[in-house]
């Protein structure tokens, strides 16, 4: 069994998808669109064949994302090495995403950075 892709609603659909498309080598497909609800996504796939669903629709409730809630709370995303998580952190710090934590080796023994990316939403990057 996989998991065959996770989904997050967004207020900015083309600012979502060029976030992941810029940091994390994300390709997008053609997008969809329901003319009868509004409803509209896209599709990023990884290369190593993860695929996360960006969507949007006009009646979208948007409620404050507190950090320490109930639910979903980050997407992990491994870049394969402890420099490539200092450069993207770097990186993401640079162009005015906030750095959470890290880089640092967690208790558990995760070498991990979590930024907070667009409209709220945690990212945890690791190797």
């Amino acid at each position: 069994m996989k998991i065959e892709h996770i989904a997050l609603y967004v207020n900015d659909l083309e600012g979502i998808k060029d976030f992941f498309i810029k940091y994390f080598d994300a390709v997008s497909n053609d997008g969809y669109h329901n003319g009868s609800t509004g409803f509209r996504s896209y599709f990023l796939s990884f290369s190593d064949g993860a695929r996360l669903e960006l969507m949007r629709r006009p009646d979208m409730q948007d409620a404050k994302k507190d950090i320490y809630r109930t639910g979903y709370i980050h997407l992990a995303i491994s870049v394969g090495s402890r420099e490539k998580v200092d450069e993207l952190s770097l990186r993401l710090k640079e162009d005015g995403y906030e750095i959470l934590s890290g880089p640092r080796t967690t208790g558990d023994g995760y070498y991990e950075s979590c930024v907070l990316g667009p409209e709220g939403n945690m990212i945890e990057l690791t190797v």
